[in-house]
């Protein structure tokens, strides 16, 4: 993308029917690619019984077998590549707290798509070649700071890289250097608003009028409570590293009415996570998707885990994917009843007097699951205040969310903040023996 190309790309606004044909194209392609290149594919067609000439129409993706983790942990590093080592520019990797971490590469033309799409993703959220960009994202390994980083450069925006952490020298560069976009973990640029706070701040000094976070699971309570408390737009991206890293999909700023999938480098499904059946456009069940431009290391039906449903397309041709409502293997069971923590970050962030930081803890009494919900209020307050919060927590979640758990009103910053993706849900139930 040159400067002279700046702005909408043609197959963001072409027809429906010219985006399929490209679609089932570059679907065909990437099939035989990997068919070819990885033992990996070739074998589990094979064990399937597909072969890359079964595909005729896009519904036809949905006799290939999935690709999950356990198929990158059982590859580590570097068994899922489609292509020698020697084309390998770049590889990423996932922070392995659940095990191996899960290892990508990419080849010097992934890395321009990957540059390409994330261009087009700040440009979808109002971004422009002349604004200052602030990405707070993790380097290294994380996909995240350099996936940004390369896409705000491509757009022709001045970069700083600052990376994670040191919240004090984050809001004092901000004030120095004035950038309009920030792009950040939504947990962590909550612990730049209260740097804001704590620093006293003027906000309205800055140009700052756009965030773009990712990388993890937020709700529109936490946007409205970013917007109204910093005066900026907060826009969704959504990406994750075993299909390319931040610029799968983009809400777009005119609109904010779900992330726009780039379809014609990624092909989405949503399935049932229970029995793998694909559903009808509308219905929630996991995101699955099938790269369609990824030469290193192509994925066909990749489960997410994400929980989500397709849309029909608004500000551009593409599908929309709704707001993330949380992960399958982030769901708690609890008595039998299936709890997201978006669910009660939702009522917190609805109840006034709480702040939006939060962890959840599980524990066991005798042999129930017992849920405790630590959340800061947002001044100092007293005891009777604190438990007349507590109260209100506790209905709300009861009504809703349909479970009985206890609350625990905490004083300002007494709960741990993060640096890039938030902890929310602490599993001691194990360790109850």
């Amino acid at each position: 993308m040159t400067a002279s190309q700046i702005g909408l790309h043609p197959i963001e606004s072409a027809s429906k029917d010219e985006l399929v044909a490209l679609q089932l194209s570059r679907l065909a392609t990437t099939l035989h690619h990997v068919y070819n290149n990885s033992p990996v594919y070739k074998r589990k067609f094979d064990d399937a019984g597909v072969h890359p000439d079964d595909l005729k129409t896009l519904s036809d993706i949905s006799k290939f077998p999935f690709t999950t983790k356990d198929d990158l942990r059982d590859n580590y590093p570097f068994g899922m590549f489609s292509m020698p080592m020697d084309d390998v520019v770049r590889v990423h990797a996932s922070s392995g707290t659940t095990g191996k971490p899960t290892v990508v590469g990419y080849s010097q033309n992934d890395i321009n798509v990957w540059a390409d799409v994330v261009a087009r993703s700040i440009y979808a959220a109002g971004g422009r070649p002349k604004d200052i960009v602030h990405i707070s994202y993790g380097y290294g390994l994380f996909t995240g700071g350099m996936g940004a980083h390369y896409g705000a450069e491509r757009l022709g925006c001045t970069v700083i890289p600052m990376s994670g952490g040191q919240t004090a020298k984050q809001v004092q560069l901000i004030q120095d250097f004035n950038p309009d976009i920030i792009m950040v973990t939504p947990s962590y640029m909550l612990n730049i608003a209260d740097e804001f706070k704590r620093q006293n701040v003027d906000l309205s000094k800055l140009n700052l009028r756009t965030g773009i976070f990712g990388a993890e699971p937020w709700t529109e309570a936490m946007r409205n409570e970013m917007e109204t408390s910093l005066g900026i737009d907060a826009i969704d991206i959504y990406g994750l590293s075993e299909v390319m890293g931040p610029g799968v999909a983009q809400e777009c700023i005119e609109t904010k009415d779900g992330l726009t999938i780039w379809e014609d480098h990624f092909y989405p499904e949503i399935i049932n996570p229970v029995t793998g059946e694909v559903l009808e456009d509308g219905e929630e069940g996991e995101l699955v998707f099938t790269s369609l431009t990824k030469e290193a290391m192509p994925v066909i039906r990749y489960r997410t885990r994400d929980l989500t449903r397709l849309l029909p397309s608004s500000a551009r041709t593409m599908r929309r994917m709704d707001r993330i409502t949380g992960r399958s293997d982030d769901m708690m069971i609890i008595r039998g009843v299936n709890v997201f923590p978006s669910q009660i970050e939702e009522l917190i962030c609805q109840t006034e007097g709480l702040a939006p930081h939060y962890q959840i803890e599980l524990t066991k009494r005798g042999n129930l699951d017992s849920v405790t919900v630590y959340v800061e209020s947002v001044k100092p307050i007293s005891h009777d205040a604190q438990q007349a919060l507590e109260k209100t927590l506790l209905g709300k979640i009861k009504t809703y969310v349909g479970i009985s758990c206890a609350a625990v009103i905490t004083p300002p910053c007494s709960i741990d903040r993060s640096e890039g993706k938030a902890k929310r849900v602490l599993d001691n139930r194990d360790r109850q023996g």
